[in-house]
């Protein structure tokens, strides 16, 4: 939200000399009680930017922020930081601080209640306790600066509208989060509920939470009135209610539950439809294109968001809003934050188009709606091109980036969560977390949560690519018998077919699961398909680089590998694609460069046995014995009997390359 460490503010842990209330009208409270403060909105706006500014302000950008066109707008600065000291400053004790021409305050020894709320929001609203989320939500009396705006000073309206977006944003994640760990029913959800409301009137999951409420407690009449009340709301704002309807007459039919104990487990939300979910959600905003001039509307910033809005559709993983919702939202000037809870959705992608100098760069962002908070932001350049090469190439960087992050984001949530507890998708992204490590006993957990997402959903096409997977490993690693884990990873990618054809992730798996049978060529088909399917798709690329780095064109191997490496730089296959581009550079004779690659693939985490076999016959090419010598000995401990003949019998090299291999092996005892 633009607050941080630099600004100098108070830790929690110290007493406040002085208490900053920015939520809610401002006001500056002493020991003695409030100050007054100067009757100049600019002044007032001054302490409110400054205490919320993350790094010192320039001077120039203080005038520009708050005066139209002053006279001497240097000299009206002076004039109102000499009444902000005033206020804030005492004998030996400055809090206004100038240097090489900025601005900033230190209030190390106050509280400023919105940086103490986004502080505790950092970490998520779920980390926070029931009595610190009633300390938090106690903070708002108000809008951020509340009656503070400036009619003519149009830099600080753009800033306060976005920072009040912000925390509106952050006291919706609180309130929602209270209301999950409070008593179902109970007074206090039923007053937070429609505090949450009253934020967010078309909020599906609070309408849907406080008639579940209302139902509970038996007050069946309130939630008749209440649901007619939200029907002719939606229909104003042409919203679907019906399966507010539904949730309804499903509540009103169970039986009235007044809770008599205190019950800190979190509640989960009824269900506003019927339909089962197993995807995450997700909305794209309009971008802002900040080359034009305000008001003129952008072909290419349109372009970009209906590209990356199909492409992200693509990986059929993701429920994708469609492009006509978020274009009438954005049309509404409606915020991402307050776009993604009315939508109801998981994750939300905002950004803009600005240019520094020749290039165009694209600023992106990924928010989580429900907690409030930035998940993932780059500024991504773009090389020079006409426009469809621009939406091509940024387009799928970015579905790339957000795919990659959410899919991290959501196996992170799901490990926090009982096994016994998961649905399809938590179970999918749980068994996910146990494949990418690469240990035997890892992958015999991810089989199960891959089995156990399939019995819950067995529609659901990802966890068949996630189980043929776990039966490639068992394959490649040597860990069961070879024969039947080929077939069996075949066998769960043609599940995965007949689940969704236009999954990629399913025509990568079978790409793989014929690459075991030894049928190059149909693998290399699948694996085309894949990426024709969803460009953005980055495992698809890798392992079509893996196959040709063996026996195909190095050439492209290389070309695969970095094109997999720049749509998911953070992949946690990235050994695999590290460990191809070695191998197609083994080939081509650039020993020291397969060095040094290999090298970076090893030094991974997950690295396993083959990932340090490839380094080490590398290495010994490369005449670089030592570095050899020592990878040998890693290798030893993973795998103590491993001979350059484990490493050949599960590739596909030709006899040109696979002599190179014996004869680095041979200088390193691996033959």
């Amino acid at each position: 939200m633009g607050t941080g460490v630099e600004s100098g503010v108070q830790a929690d842990d110290r007493p406040a000399v002085l208490r900053l209330q920015l939520l809610g009208p401002l006001t500056i409270h002493g020991d003695a009680g409030p100050l007054e403060l100067p009757p100049s909105r600019k002044v007032r706006a001054l302490i409110g930017y400054l205490a919320l500014a993350a790094h010192p302000v320039a001077r120039d950008r203080l005038c520009e922020l708050l005066w139209d066109l002053p006279n001497d707008p240097r000299g009206e600065l002076r004039w109102c930081l000499s009444r902000v000291r005033a206020v804030l400053d005492r004998p030996g004790r400055p809090r206004v601080l100038t240097h090489d021409d900025r601005v900033n305050l230190d209030l190390s020894d106050c509280s400023v209640d919105a940086v103490k709320v986004e502080r505790a929001l950092q970490a998520g609203a779920g980390t926070l306790d029931v009595e610190r989320l009633r300390a938090l939500a106690s903070r708002f009396s108000g809008d951020l600066l509340q009656g503070l705006d400036i009619a003519r000073s149009a830099p600080f309206s753009a800033w306060l509208i976005a920072q009040r977006r912000r925390f509106r944003a952050a006291q919706a994640a609180l309130l929602e989060r209270l209301v999950q760990v409070l008593p179902a029913g109970s007074e206090e959800a039923v007053a937070r509920l429609e505090q949450w409301l009253q934020l967010a009137p078309l909020e599906r999951r609070a309408h849907a939470l406080l008639l579940d409420a209302l139902a509970r407690s038996g007050r069946l009449r309130e939630g008749d009135e209440h649901l007619a009340a939200t029907a002719r709301l939606f229909e104003t704002e042409g919203q679907d209610w019906t399966p507010l309807g539904r949730a309804w007459h499903a509540a009103r039919a169970q039986p009235v539950f007044v809770p008599l104990a205190r019950d800190d487990a979190p509640r989960t939300p009824p269900a506003v439809d019927a339909v089962v979910q197993r995807r995450t959600s997700i909305a794209v905003m309009p971008f802002a294109d900040r080359t034009l001039d305000a008001g003129v509307r952008s072909v290419l910033a349109d372009g970009l968001v209906h590209d990356v809005i199909a492409r992200l559709a693509k990986l059929r993983t993701l429920f994708v809003i469609a492009q006509g919702t978020m274009f009438a939202l954005g049309e509404r000037s409606i915020g991402v934050e307050e776009a993604g809870r009315a939508l109801g959705v998981d994750y939300v992608v905002g950004g803009a188009l600005r240019g520094d100098g020749a290039r165009l760069l694209v600023d992106v962002q990924l928010a989580d709606a429900r907690g409030a908070r930035i998940v993932w932001a780059d500024t991504l350049p773009c090389r020079p091109g006409d426009a469809l090469e621009v939406l091509d190439e940024i387009g799928n960087r970015i579905v790339a980036s957000v795919a990659g992050e959410i899919e991290l984001a959501e196996r992170n949530r799901a490990l926090l969560k009982p096994p016994d507890s998961l649905d399809a998708w938590e179970a999918h992204h749980r068994g996910l977390w146990h494949a990418y490590r690469f240990t035997r006993d890892d992958n015999a957990q991810a089989r199960a949560f891959f089995e156990a997402a399939l019995r819950l959903d067995p529609a659901f096409a990802r966890p068949y690519a996630g189980l043929s997977f776990t039966h490639f490993q068992n394959a490649f690693m040597g860990w069961a018998e070879r024969k039947h884990e080929v077939e069996s990873a075949y066998r769960a990618a043609a599940q995965g077919l007949h689940a969704d054809d236009r999954d990629p992730a399913v025509h990568w798996a079978l790409g793989r699961a014929l690459w075991l049978r030894g049928r190059v060529d149909a693998s290399l088909s699948a694996l085309d398909t894949s990426v024709e399917l969803s460009p953005s798709f980055a495992l698809g690329h890798y392992m079509r680089g893996f196959i040709h780095a063996q026996s195909g064109d190095p050439h492209t191997a290389i070309r695969a590998s970095d094109q997999s490496r720049e749509l998911s730089p953070f992949d946690p296959l990235l050994i695999g694609m590290l460990g191809s581009r070695a191998m197609a550079l083994m080939r081509l004779g650039r020993h020291d460069e397969a060095a040094d690659w290999a090298a970076k693939a090893c030094a991974r985490a997950n690295a396993h046995a083959h990932i340090h076999g490839i380094a080490a016959c590398c290495f010994a090419l490369a005449d670089r014995l030592d570095d050899a010598q020592r990878t040998v000995a890693t290798l030893r401990r993973l795998a103590p009997d491993y001979r350059i003949d484990d490493f050949l019998s599960t590739h596909r090299f030709c006899d040109d390359a696979a002599a190179q291999w014996r004869r680095g092996a041979a200088r390193i005892g691996l033959a």
